[in-house]
Order: structure tokens, then sequence, then C-alpha cells
């Protein structure tokens, strides 16, 4: 039997050249070679998580949410792994596991007048192309799923972005539709078959991509702020993937069964922002629920690249904040860390975070504070602080109590603090926006190490999938300079004006 090489994508089908007569025999009337969307869904729901959850553990040491607890780690000085899939994982996702079986529920949406999940269906390669965009830059668009290729060609991150742009005003017409019988509850896992939502879903990935471009003198807020009303209107919008935490197989990516955040640490600066060292010398209510103390109920970090020194004495928790000595497998969870808790992939509060940002660069400083107001509360309402804690710390001296002194600071910091754990692509992609300014994320600072190939610079963007890319499409990447050991310190075409 004779194997071709095949680069990024198969989703369903894989050709075997000798095998078409064995396929054709086995053709059976009662049991349809072609899946039906409902069928589908499911299963691309979970890998946009598996995609996300997987590549955080490596963002977060960009942004410093968490480190290693060994000295030196690569990520930690903004390096990455050669020759290693390490990093790769959401672009497998967008390409392969959500890939062509896009393409799988939309031939079964045009057969069978299934508008609602057409429009979720592209919803969510929009979302795809966006997020996996603004993680590794260049990516293989027009060429993405053609037959019979073996070399890919790189498109420019603008025309990326154009595409999501596209999809969503398709996904949006396809749902607006009322011509159909709605059967999408019978797959989604997230909205439960809910169209509105949906298109609230559609505004939100519209927000992203406009907001992402503040740098740009295109950049419009008043675009921003459009798609953000049009978006979530609270927590109960989030699009948040479920998990049935029954083994290692439906658990939560960062729950104690998979144990995959065992070699991880809170850093100093996350720490340092809820404890009450900061400025405003104020204690976070979030810091319990999204920590663990150690043993003396002191909450530590450690800072990125010096591993953790205090790891004999168990006076460092480890990322997922869990519960026992360290070295023993954790059988408890607790916040985002748990087995059966959702995966958040865009989130009310995120939105208004934009919301506010916009606001404050139009100007309008009134709409700017309610923005913020609303997004710290719903903060912590997603933790789940006790209200008669939220109303002491909305009114704390951590919190700008008026519209005139809300500072560009205030919002991005709050943002930060919202997104730890689930956010951290969005986190980078601020943290990007702004050449990860200290006066902007107050008290931030670069590893003193940082990785060799980086000539001084700080990471930008994370390089295409080694196994599918730098294997067999070497001669492309050749052409976006993907080659050079220091790519991952180029620039992203977003963050640029």
């Amino acid at each position: 039997m004779k194997l071709f090489k095949i680069t990024l994508f198969t989703s369903i089908l894989i050709v075997l050249s000798s095998c078409d007569g064995y396929l054709d025999i086995n053709q059976d009337p009662s049991n349809p070679q072609l899946a039906q969307g409902y069928v589908v869904l499911p299963p691309i729901l979970g890998q946009m998580v598996r995609g996300e959850a997987f590549d955080s553990r490596f963002i977060g040491q960009y942004v410093q949410y968490w480190a290693s607890s060994a000295a030196g780690n690569d990520w930690d000085r903004h390096g990455y792994a050669p020759g290693s899939d390490a990093s790769g994982e959401k672009w497998r996702s967008h390409y392969w596991t959500i890939g062509l079986n896009i393409d799988i529920i939309l031939a079964d949406a045009r057969a069978n007048n299934l508008a609602d999940y057409e429009g979720a269906a592209k919803a969510i390669r929009a979302w795809s192309w966006q997020t996996t965009t603004d993680y590794h830059g260049e990516m293989i668009l027009k060429q993405a799923f053609e037959p019979n290729r073996y070399v890919f060609d790189y498109d420019s991150q603008e025309e990326v972005y154009a595409e999501v742009v596209k999809l969503c005003n398709e996904a949006l017409v396809a749902l607006a539709r009322t011509d159909y019988t709605k059967t999408l509850a019978r797959a989604d896992l997230v909205y439960k078959g809910d169209t509105d939502k949906w298109t609230r879903f559609v505004y939100a990935v519209l927000a992203r991509n406009a907001h992402h471009l503040s740098n740009k003198s295109t950049y419009n807020p008043d675009k921003v702020i459009e798609f953000v009303d049009k978006s979530f209107r609270n927590n109960a919008d989030n699009f948040d993937v479920p998990h049935a935490g029954t083994n290692t197989v439906d658990a939560n990516y960062f729950g104690p069964l998979r144990n995959n955040m065992a070699l991880y640490r809170p850093t100093n600066y996350i720490i340092g922002l809820m404890d009450g060292t900061g400025p405003s010398k104020v204690v976070d209510p979030r810091l319990p629920i999204m920590f663990a103390a150690a043993p003396d109920g002191v909450f530590r970090g450690v800072a990125p690249g010096s591993g953790d020194p205090n790891n004999v004495a168990n006076n460092t928790k480890r990322v997922p904040n869990l519960w026992g000595a360290l070295g023993v497998v954790p059988t408890v969870g607790k916040w985002i860390f748990d087995d059966k808790v959702g995966h958040p992939l865009i989130t009310y509060f995120e939105l208004q975070f934009m919301k506010a940002e916009a606001a404050l660069k139009k100007g309008d400083r009134a709409m700017a504070f309610a923005a913020f107001q609303a997004a710290v509360r719903a903060s912590l309402d997603y933790v789940k602080v006790p209200a008669a804690a939220q109303t002491t710390f909305m009114t704390s001296a951590a919190l700008p109590q008026a519209a005139a002194d809300l500072k560009l600071s205030d919002i991005m910091l709050q943002k930060y603090i919202a997104l730890y754990g689930h956010g951290n692509l969005e986190t980078w992609v601020d943290m990007r926006r702004y050449n990860y300014d200290p006066t902007v994320y107050t008290g931030f600072s670069l590893p003193t190490l940082l990785y060799p190939d980086n000539s001084g610079k700080t990471a930008q963007r994370v390089r295409p999938r080694f196994n599918s890319e730098y294997v067999w499409n070497l001669v492309s990447l050749r052409n976006i300079g993907a080659d050079q050991p220091n790519y991952h310190t180029k620039p992203m075409w977003f963050s640029q004006p």
C-alpha cells in the first residue's frame, strides 16, 4: 500500500491510493459514510478548548501568569522549544481537528437547510482564524483546505483578519434566517441551540478583530463599542465549553485528573497585584478563590526563570493551586482548575474591558468608567466573590471611584487579573499591543535573562507547528522568515502602526 505524505490537514478522509476498491465495496446504505452536523459539532467544541488550553501553558509564561518550577526555563525567558510540537496544539486544532470538519457541517447544512448549523460552523471557523493568527501571525489561508497539495504558501495576517470579518458577516446572515426548523440544540453543548447567543458570540469575535488593531490609524473605537454592545449581555452569554470530568478524556485540561499544571507556579507579579502589596494596599477578594496559600497562610509567587526556591518547604503553591504536599497528585481542584469546570473562550467581562479601553481612547470617560465597573463587577461574579466583599472592593482604593480618575493602567491591570488562566492569549494580545509597557502594566518587568536567540527582544509570536511545517513545508517558511531562530520576536501586523 502506497502512503502519501500529507502535511497539515486531512481531518476526516485519509487517502490511501490502493484502497479505492476496498472503500467502494464497503459502502453501506444503512451506515452512511458522511457524518451529519450534529455528530461533528460536539467534538469540535471540545477541540476549541483543547488547542487553546494546551498552548495557554506557554503563553501563561510569556505574560507572567505562571512560571516553571525549574530554573532557566526557555518559555519563562520568552523562548521556545526547537524541534518540538510544544506550543503547536492550536495550529493542529485549527487545521486538523477543527479544520475540514467545519466543511462537513456546512455541507450537511446546505443539503438539509440547517441555517443554525451553518451559522455556528462559520462562527467557529472565524473564531479559530482570529485566535490562531493572533497566536502565530502569518498563516496558510487561501490554500489551506485545497486537496492534493503537499506544499502550502503563507498569507499575511491582514488577509486572515479580513477573512474573519467575511466569515462573521456570513454567519450573521445564516443565524438571522427563520425559514427552517432549528435543530442545533441536539449538538450544541455551549448555547443549547440558542441562535441569539450564537449571534452575540459572532459580535464578540468581531469586537476582538476590530479592537486588536488599536495601534493602527484605521482603528475605530466606535465600531468596537458597537460590536461589544451587540455581543454578550452578561456572564450567562460567556462561550463556556463544559466538561463532564469523569476521566482524563472528558475532564477540564487544567483539572487534577489531567494534572497538566503540576510544574507551574504563580508568579510574583500576579500575586503582587492581588495580595495588598501593590500601590493600593488593598487585598483583592478574588485572591483566596483563584489561588491557594502556603501552609503558613501566605500567598507567594516566583520570579520567571528563577525556578521555585520554596519547593522543599512547600511555601509556594503550584498551579492549579491545589491541596496537599508537592509531589502528590491532587484529587481536589478549585475555581477554573477543577475537573468539571467549563472553560470560557470569550467572556462578558473581557468585552466590557475592551469597551472601556475603546471609550477611553475615544475620549468618552463616562462610558469608559461605566464599562470598567461592569467588567470588574462581572469578574467578581464569575469568581463567585460574595456580594458584601464585592461592594467593599468596588468602593476601595484598589479602583478609581470617578470617571475623571480612570487611567489606561486601571483597565489593563484589572483585565489582566480577570483573564488569569483562561484568557491567556487575549492578555498576550494586549501586552503586545502595548509592547509589555510597565507604565500600562504597572510594575511589570521582563526576565533578567531572555532566551539566547532573542537578541534582547521579547516574544511576539509563536512559530508554526514543527511537525507539519518545519518538517514538510520548510520552503514556504523561508519565504516569511520563519526559518530564522529569532522569528518568534518578529512583531505582529496587528500590533504595528
